[in-house]
């Protein structure tokens, strides 16, 4: 008897590709992780061969492994575009798109604008992934992703969204305890707010060593949001991004003309995504959204 052709063996298969884990693999497809393990046997004997190394850390694809994935994601990509750009005349654009974006972009600039857009098309399933990290559009993490870089490799498409700066700021009382900073010198008597250095997802927010060299946080704190929080709780001096701090009047930027870090934001997308109808209309917005608070990103360039 010839063996069945299943497409949801081939989806297990890129699922534990991408995951790198069986269980994890099994929780993105909502299925059982014995379900899933099946299917790769059912597969595996199919084709008659062992596509992933199992090891203590995961499962990595075997050679047959690495052969086979970009013909599965090419069978993927087919079914994406019968599937995945839907659109039902009565009710405008369905199904779900997500956004991975930091945490400052997405609670600062997204979150207050995203019931606009959802109002705009009430059918559309939307979710906003706000945390401070990466994230991996081939393991398909997110639809759509706001990045600190421009990606070097991968089918990726990158859009340059908008430069934005960054600056010092502390607030009245910690400037009347500490005195206000003169100049950089001046600086090393301070205390300051920054990153925990294991966990900091990105070059582009080492901010110390780029501005303030020889300069050393004394409170490590793993998002920016608390950091700001920290910050106006008077524990010291923070750099921020200066669309964030300015709305707040109890943080005061300080040297603002010799601390300036100047930083930008890309939307990603994977090739895959770039033609589907909702894909589009959401970076579309993302768009909009970064050209509307154009001011705010560079506030002392625009006039």
């Amino acid at each position: 008897m010839r063996p069945t052709h299943r497409w949801d063996d081939l989806q297990a298969f890129l699922a534990v590709a991408r995951a790198g884990r069986l269980t994890e693999a099994a929780r993105h497809m909502g299925i059982e992780h014995t379900t899933l393990s099946r299917r790769l046997s059912r597969l595996e004997a199919a084709l008659g061969t062992k596509l992933f190394d199992r090891r203590p850390t995961g499962y990595g694809l075997s050679v047959e492994g690495e052969r086979l994935l970009p013909r599965a994601e090419e069978i993927e990509r087919a079914a994406l575009g019968i599937w995945l750009d839907k659109v039902d005349p009565a009710t405008g654009l369905t199904g779900s798109v997500r956004i991975g974006a930091p945490e400052a972009f997405g609670t600062f600039c997204l979150a207050e604008r995203i019931g606009d857009f959802s109002t705009r098309h009430p059918g559309l399933s939307i979710e906003l992934v706000a945390t401070p990290r990466a994230f991996s559009l081939s393991k398909r993490e997110a639809d759509l992703a706001i990045g600190l870089t421009r990606p070097a490799t991968g089918r990726l498409h990158a859009r340059k969204l908008t430069d934005y700066d960054l600056g010092l700021y502390g607030t009245p009382a910690y400037i009347a305890r500490w005195g206000e900073p003169k100049d950089k010198v001046d600086l090393h008597r301070h205390r300051f707010i920054g990153y925990i250095d294991e966990l900091v997802f990105s070059p582009e927010l080492d901010y110390f060593s780029a501005a303030l060299p020889g300069v050393q946080p004394t409170i490590r704190i793993s998002n920016v949001i608390t950091q700001m929080t920290a910050a106006q709780g008077d524990a010291g001096l923070c750099i921020l991004p200066c669309f964030m701090a300015d709305r707040y009047p109890d943080l005061i930027r300080l040297l603002p003309h010799t601390v300036r870090i100047t930083r930008t934001y890309w939307l990603l997308m994977h090739a895959d995504l770039v033609h589907l109808h909702r894909t589009k209309v959401a970076a579309e917005f993302i768009v909009s959204v970064a050209r509307a608070a154009r001011q705010s990103f560079l506030p002392q360039r625009i006039t």
